[in-house]
């Protein structure tokens, strides 16, 4: 899934000569944490963040303070440009929503300025944008069950899962593969979009099947 099904594509931006009071109102007013810095053109220059702005702000205009959206916050000195990163890390347009997850973990910042081809910011792309995303993706907004069954490590045992689930007439909406489970075997969980599935696991029990409760095999992987 592209990332620009899951970006926000109104993107709030700063430039180098604002000053950190401007930038802290905005962030206040949308309720954001996180601002490309552009130049006139939305060419991707730097970002600043709200830990950027409190380490900066000086006491005497509220460091200290939750912020606020005060239009008669006394401008500070302090420009943009003196309290931002340089180069930020980006994401491309044509990107995967398994790509930020993966630069996510990479780099542990919790937003991307998305840009295209000419490096000018089209969009932003936050950790929780990500999560919105896999929620979607993986269909768990509708009620349903999760269900666990260890497999060989063979193209076809997936097919045959998948099989068994459709001839029981039940829906799904994602299937995860936990790759290694143990030697020569992984774990496939499908997220079933009905309540009662005793059928089907007995089904899956009788082709040979390891069936898992997956709230159970968690808890003793806890304990």
């Amino acid at each position: 899934m592209f990332i620009n099904k899951f970006m926000t594509k109104d993107v709030v931006t700063v430039n180098v000569n604002d000053d950190i009071v401007h930038a802290k109102r905005l962030m206040v007013r949308y309720r954001i944490r996180h601002l490309p810095v552009t130049q006139p053109d939305r060419v991707l220059i730097g970002i600043i963040t709200d830990r950027d702005i409190r380490s900066a702000m000086p006491s005497s205009v509220g460091r200290n303070q939750g912020p606020t959206d005060d239009e008669t916050d006394t401008a500070t000195g302090i420009l943009v440009q003196d309290i931002m990163t340089k180069d930020p890390v980006s994401i491309s347009l044509a990107s995967t929503i398994q790509d930020a997850l993966l630069l996510v973990e990479k780099t542990r910042v919790g937003a991307f300025p998305v840009v295209d081809e000419h490096f000018k910011v089209v969009g932003i792309v936050s950790d929780r944008d990500l999560l919105n995303a896999f929620i979607d993706v993986l269909g768990i907004k509708e009620p349903g069950a999760l269900l666990g069954v260890v497999i060989d490590e063979k193209p076809e045992e997936i097919e045959n899962i998948v099989h068994a689930i459709i001839t029981e007439n039940i829906a799904f909406g994602s299937i995860l593969v936990y790759r290694g489970w143990r030697p020569g075997k992984e774990a496939v969980f499908p997220y079933l979009f009905a309540k009662n599935v005793t059928h089907l696991k007995q089904k899956l029990t009788n082709m040979g099947y390891d069936v898992l409760d997956p709230i159970e095999w968690y808890a003793e992987r806890a304990a």
